[in-house]
């Protein structure tokens, strides 16, 4: 692994375009907020499912929601997607709770033959590994199993064994969500809030009855996860983007005040150039 991550990627010259593989934590939010900070010149599609697994959109196994989750103009069969050639990058997740994901749906072998499919296509296609997050009541705790998952699961669970399958030359890279979540939660929680954010529930969805989504992203923590893959696919500091967005069906998005929004560019700019597999320079 340290041989094969040695040197970093090369940072990109231009615009990319992106393929995002996964489900509800990938959304349609989350990559219109990409593209709205990435500007002009910035692509994507991508394929959904509700908790979908690499081994599903495979073909292996039924996806989920999938005529509700790809009703939309971004969406294109991720096999045609991934044979074109088309795209610079490719963003791929694993389902939640990624225990079962590694338990049963075999998640090292689709990861890796997605992986094969994508170079196969296009030999310079740049991989990556959306590391997510799992329930907020998680009963281990949520930011306890942010620190340990992402080496026993993420890296050593699904990465590693799926590379040992891939040729020496090979790369797939980490876009650490988690990892930074955890971090911002962190700061924010010991500040005891930042401007319109009071602690990690103020990053959640709530259910048409108030109730706390216990998995899924609001308009704020969709922005967050966004300034993650824009610093890692782009490799620049998101600091200073704007963070007044528009969700993927065009609305306006509820925006992080200010101070917030600082807080949180700065922390995953922080958090990508420290955590490994990245492929950022440190």
């Amino acid at each position: 692994m340290a041989a094969r991550y040695a040197a970093p990627l090369p940072a990109p010259t231009g615009p990319l375009t992106i393929f995002h593989i996964g489900h509800s934590l990938v959304n349609r939010d989350m990559p219109a907020m990409l593209a709205q900070l990435a500007g002009q010149g910035h692509g994507y599609d991508s394929q959904l499912g509700w908790g979908a697994t690499l081994s599903s959109h495979w073909g292996d196994a039924t996806i989920g929601g999938f005529e509700v989750e790809n009703a939309h103009p971004r969406f294109r069969p991720a096999f045609e997607a991934v044979e074109s050639g088309d795209y610079d990058a490719i963003v791929l997740t694993e389902m939640v709770e990624i225990r079962s994901a590694l338990e049963y749906h075999d998640s090292p072998r689709y990861l890796a033959l997605w992986a094969q499919k994508a170079r196969s296509a296009h030999p310079g296609v740049r991989l990556y590994l959306f590391e997510t997050w799992h329930n907020l009541d998680d009963p281990e705790g949520w930011i306890e199993r942010l620190d340990a998952d992402l080496s026993r699961y993420w890296v050593d669970g699904i990465l590693r064994p799926a590379l040992a399958d891939l040729p020496a030359d090979a790369q797939i890279h980490l876009i650490p969500a988690g990892q930074a979540l955890a971090a911002f939660v962190r700061a924010v929680e010991q500040q005891g809030g930042v401007g319109n954010l009071r602690d990690r529930t103020d990053l959640f969805m709530r259910n048409a009855d108030g109730t706390l989504d216990q998995i899924h992203l609001n308009d704020l923590g969709n922005y967050f996860v966004a300034l993650v893959h824009y610093a890692v696919l782009y490799q620049k500091s998101p600091i200073g983007l704007p963070h007044a967005l528009k969700r993927g069906d065009g609305s306006q998005a509820v925006a992080p005040a200010p101070e917030t929004a600082l807080l949180m560019q700065q922390i995953v700019w922080q958090t990508v150039l420290k955590t490994p597999l990245t492929g950022v320079a440190p």
